[in-house]
């Protein structure tokens, strides 16, 4: 069993994070404007002085590395003499792109599940919830709050449920480090979820997974 990709909405429909592990194919950089600073380094447009875009990159403050999920610690000062000689590392291959965007790719997500929801509250009544749906490829898990927020997680289709480690997130670093802090605007329409604590904090729980 694989676990692939993670977006969480905000109660205005925005996708406020995201972040992937076993995606065979990346998705492409969203449009310029086309999804908040801080949800994804990687998928985030700025247009440099000389009017041409390209993909932000990760502040060298950053504790996390996207690419091992190794926690790094990071000093302000050059290192006198280097502690270890270590081999020169070939390139990394090029990631194979999907033909949507990254803001197209969210807005889908988030229309198949609210659409889905609306059609079981509909025909079954609104005791019924939507928790999970699967395809021959994928399968799709929601946990929503009470104040709005949706968390979506994609793995394969023969993985059982995984509300619970949605819920886990939510209880766990999202509370802990984006409810609580103070420096963190839950109603931003400017900024995604821009914190690396919790950022490192969802990659560690979802590695230590058993069906990781």
């Amino acid at each position: 069993m694989t676990i692939y990709s993670l977006y969480i909405y905000d109660r205005h429909c925005t996708c406020v994070y995201y972040q992937d592990w076993h995606r065979t194919k990346a998705p492409r950089p969203a449009t310029e404007g086309g999804i908040l600073p801080a949800v994804s380094q990687q998928l985030y447009q700025v247009r440099g002085e000389d009017g041409t875009l390209s993909v932000m990159n990760s502040s060298p403050r950053n504790t996390l590395s996207s690419s091992s999920g190794v926690v790094i610690a990071v000093n302000d000062e050059l290192p006198r003499t280097p502690l270890l000689q270590t081999m020169p590392q070939p390139p990394a291959p090029k990631p194979v792109h999907t033909g949507l965007s990254f803001d197209e790719e969210a807005k889908l997500v988030y229309g198949v599940v609210l659409s889905l929801r609306n059609m079981i509250k509909k025909l079954s009544g609104q005791d019924e919830q939507f928790t999970n749906y699967r395809t021959s490829t994928y399968k799709l898990h929601l946990y929503e709050t009470l104040s709005g927020y949706k968390f979506i997680m994609l793995s394969d289709p023969f993985s059982d449920s995984l509300r619970f480690i949605l819920r886990q997130i939510y209880a766990g670093p999202f509370l802990e480090y984006v409810v609580r802090n103070p420096l963190v605007n839950m109603d931003s329409k400017e900024y995604g979820i821009d914190n690396e604590y919790f950022r490192a904090s969802v990659d560690r729980i979802v590695r230590g997974l058993s069906v990781f």
